[in-house]
């Protein structure tokens, strides 16, 4: 039993190499599909914007609060914009979303393309020489790796504006002087590895999620299966990305 489950994932492993070779060579073949793609662009970012917001907020607020005291307790209170900015820009921010748009994202392209593969909108594309690969995958993963990054930008910028009311409930602290300390002590090493990181996360969940809908299997129950093992395989992805962005960030 162990041993074809190692099977499978060895099996479905090799596939998305595959596919992924095939996004490679579609996109760098024939016309770009750009109407196709801002429109993806415009599902994937902005109709995901409410979300981000709230989550952001949540997470500079409370990461805020919960820090504070520790801070307090050693009378480093003046270091916590710094300290909570470092946090969000390198690595909880850009995770936290990422995983938030794996499970929203990732769920979503895996049930549309699911569904277009039941409906056999698909095989209908390939029977009329149409080419799915180029109008329907290429243009959701250019659209996840670019607007990934962009909502990732955007949450740490809700995120400070989360931890600026938070540390103005216990104590005055002008917008002046709080965008000052937090970015004091953020330089250009911080931001960039975090983009970097984002771009990857963005296209893991477009290639996972167009290749679970796009093999999805017939039958309504075979939808269902493309979006939760989306979300499941996306989720895992983000973790090991980020586990070697943080080993190759110290190294370089």
């Amino acid at each position: 039993m162990a041993s074809k489950r190692v099977n499978d994932f060895f099996l479905e492993a090799a596939n998305l190499t595959v596919f992924t070779g095939q996004f490679f060579r579609e996109l760098f073949h024939g016309r770009f599909e750009f109407r196709e793609f801002t429109r993806q662009s415009y599902q994937i970012g902005y109709k995901s914007l409410t979300l981000i917001s709230i989550i952001g907020f949540i997470l500079g607020f409370v990461l805020t609060l919960q820090s504070r005291p520790m801070m307090v307790t050693f009378g480093a209170e003046d270091w916590l914009p710094g300290m909570v900015s470092i946090s969000i820009v390198r690595e909880i921010g850009p995770l936290i979303t990422a995983l938030i748009c794996a499970g929203k994202i990732g769920s979503s392209i895996g049930a549309e393309l699911g569904s277009m593969r039941v409906t056999e909108q698909i095989d209908a594309m390939e029977v009329s020489a149409s080419n799915p690969m180029k109008f329907i995958v290429v243009t959701r993963v250019m659209a996840t790796s670019l607007m990934i990054p962009l909502l990732v930008f955007y949450s740490d910028a809700i995120a400070f504006l989360g931890s600026y009311l938070a540390i103005n409930l216990n104590a005055h602290l002008s917008p002046e002087l709080f965008i000052s300390q937090a970015f004091s002590t953020l330089d250009f090493g911080d931001f960039l590895p975090a983009t970097i990181k984002t771009i990857f996360f963005g296209f893991a969940i477009g290639i996972i999620g167009c290749y679970k809908g796009y093999y999805a299997n017939k039958g309504t129950e075979g939808v269902g299966q493309a979006a939760n093992s989306a979300v499941v395989a996306s989720s895992l992805a983000m973790f090991i990305i980020d586990i070697v962005a943080v080993q190759l960030d110290q190294i370089f």
